[in-house]
């Protein structure tokens, strides 16, 4: 990304965005927005024509996500730097973003000043973050381990916390409920309990000590 002024698309599904881009861009000189999108879809009929440096995309729509629209992107032979834009900070939606190939994330609203220091950092750095979205990340890689267990369980018993149910365990970390159940039986057995309700009271009392 050499070039003295990139250009950017935009593909939100909310028309008051739409205009506060416009105004944005109207003043970024590095920047030219080339175009706006409603849908995934349209974005990518028209992607080979506009040729993208940098793609700035909405994570949810009615149709195509902005998440399957990564995998998309990353067919194309023009290949454009992507930044995803939500109302959301969770986790898993982040860190699914950037398996799926993103190169930033930004929570709305964006301000004209912190979209330019995003454009600014995937230019020149090859990353962007919010910093609700990086201290996010921060605090989850900072999560508590217990030394008793092995990472998966240490895994579940972070989702047990959670209240999530084994089917959804499973789903989080791609394993079986059979599988979940398996590790779940043995952290029973090294907290010497026989419940989800007894294992995190045992639990916060660890974390208590």
């Amino acid at each position: 990304m050499n070039r003295t002024t990139l250009k950017v698309i935009v593909i939100d599904s909310d028309p008051r965005f739409h205009e506060r881009y416009s105004y944005y861009f109207s003043s970024y000189r590095e920047y030219d927005l080339a175009g706006m999108y409603w849908r995934v879809e349209d974005a990518l009929a028209d992607f080979d024509r506009v040729c993208p440096d940098i793609v700035l995309s909405e994570t949810s729509f009615s149709g195509l996500s902005g998440i399957d629209g990564l995998n998309e992107f990353q067919k194309a032979e023009n290949q454009a730097v992507v930044i995803m834009v939500s109302l959301e900070d969770q986790y898993e939606m982040i860190m699914q973003a950037f398996r799926h190939g993103a190169e930033g994330y930004l929570t709305k609203p964006v301000g004209k000043k912190r979209l330019r220091q995003a454009l600014n950092a995937v230019r020149k750095e090859g990353a962007a973050l919010s910093h609700d979205v990086a201290k996010k990340l921060i605090s989850m890689y900072r999560r508590k381990t217990y030394q008793h267990f092995s990472e998966r369980e240490n895994q579940i018993i972070e989702w047990l916390s959670k209240g999530a149910t084994y089917k959804e365990i499973a789903d989080q970390l791609y394993v079986t409920p059979s599988t979940v159940n398996f590790h779940i039986q043995n952290i029973y057995l090294k907290l010497d309990v026989n419940s989800k309700s007894e294992a995190l009271k045992k639990i916060r009392q660890m974390d208590a000590a």
